[in-house]
């Protein structure tokens, strides 16, 4: 069992940056990502990052501004905004994958079996 927590939601202002952390207990050899879901709208994918922590993969809208790392030892995730915009307003959510995945695969939801609670990021004007 995998148990995902996120942290470094808060305030920001446009063109600010923020940095998201995600801590990992149990087993989490598999790749890992940020899903967001803003107020009236479906989650999307946001990043991932391979299981090595090599190989990283963005939304069009990310790229660019948001940069994702792993720090392996730790067991844990970043996914650092920058140059924020009002539309990054959202509920940011850390997840596991169940397997490898690849440039297809990183954006699905459905190759993520854990899930973290989400962390707020508000943009102010």
């Amino acid at each position: 069992q995998v148990h995902l927590s996120e942290s470094g939601g808060g305030l920001v202002q446009t063109g600010g940056s923020l940095r998201l952390s995600c801590t990992a207990s149990g087993r989490t050899s598999n790749a890992m990502g940020w899903f967001r879901q803003a107020p009236g709208k479906r989650r999307a994918f946001v990043a991932a990052i391979s299981a090595t922590g090599t190989i990283p993969w963005y939304a069009d809208s990310a790229k660019g501004r948001f940069t994702i790392s792993r720090d392996m030892f730790e067991n844990r995730i970043y996914l650092h905004l920058t140059n924020v915009r009002p539309e990054d307003a959202a509920i940011y959510y850390c997840a596991a994958s169940r397997g490898p995945l690849n440039s297809l695969s990183a954006s699905e939801q459905d190759e993520y079996d854990y899930w973290g609670q989400g962390t707020q990021v508000t943009v102010s004007s």
